[in-house]
């Protein structure tokens, strides 16, 4: 199994500051070898390292922890694409083979931020690059992501956490109109992730995630979808272990090989991991 979306980091409250007092256990350090322990437990044999800061620091220092621990099978990782200088910047990546992605946290700006000129133009950088984009959004974001990839019908694009709907509201309606038009565009896939920490942190249960995961089931197909955990921000609503059992349960009308492609052949194939 690959887990196509965790982080790790040195905590610093600074630079950390959306790690609220809801979310206090996070108040540390996630590396490695705490994260080891889990995936052992339920078969997890490799990961995609996501970047939790905006900085080439971090995206260096991910990319290192690659190197260093062979279980992570790629990076996503920030770079300055709104910046002139952008292209240069990835020139220092030409031979990074586990950089598989960038990623911005969207979900962070003002409304219009995907359809800036200066980001568009570093999203049209990568071209060549095999480099895939995570758009990181929340559901009243779809209809600008929507009109953004369409500016883009070369680049690989993946949906992190299914565009964070409100599970917590049990709303369904415009979120699953958007992600199924969204979906219509073939160069997307989407990250079955994240939808814990978007219910109910005490009293989820699977029936309440059935009809989110239905929707992008019917949206994207078993062959656009992947496994993620966002560890270790899922912890504050489940165990990991929880998460990929539940998963697990929600998929289980699946054949054998679309379960696969799920848990594996899909993140293989968007991130184009060695």
């Amino acid at each position: 199994m690959i887990d196509a979306h965790q982080h790790f980091w040195h905590y610093d409250a600074t630079e950390y500051e959306w790690i609220d007092d809801g979310m206090a256990l996070l108040r540390r350090d996630f590396l490695p070898s705490d994260l080891l322990r889990d995936i052992h437990a339920v078969g997890v044999t490799g990961t995609i390292a996501v970047q939790a800061r905006q900085s080439m620091r971090e995206t260096r220092w991910l990319l290192g922890l690659a190197r260093a621990n062979s279980f992570i099978r790629g990076v996503v990782g920030w770079a300055p694409l709104a910046d002139a200088s952008c292209p240069n910047l990835l020139d220092e990546f030409a031979g990074e083979a586990k950089l598989v992605g960038l990623r911005h946290v969207v979900q962070g700006e003002p409304d219009g931020f995907l359809g800036g000129a200066a980001f568009n133009e570093g999203i049209d950088a990568l071209d060549g690059t095999e480099l895939v984009y995570d758009i990181l959004i929340v559901e009243r974001q779809l209809p600008e992501a929507i009109a953004f990839v369409d500016r883009h019908p070369n680049q690989v694009f993946v949906l992190d956490h299914i565009a964070k709907p409100r599970i917590a509201e049990s709303t369904l309606e415009s979120w699953a109109t958007n992600i199924a038009e969204l979906a219509l565009r073939e160069n997307v896939y989407c990250k079955l992730s994240g939808m814990v920490t978007e219910a109910d942190w005490r009293g989820w249960t699977a029936a309440a995630l059935r009809p989110y995961v239905d929707v992008v089931l019917g949206a994207f197909t078993p062959r656009r979808l992947m496994f993620g955990s966002d560890w270790p921000v899922c912890t504050v609503a489940t165990s990991y272990s929880r998460w990929v059992s539940t998963l697990g349960e929600l998929l289980a009308a699946l054949s054998d090989d679309e379960r696969e492609r799920v848990f594996s052949g899909t993140a293989i194939e968007a991130y184009r991991l060695k």
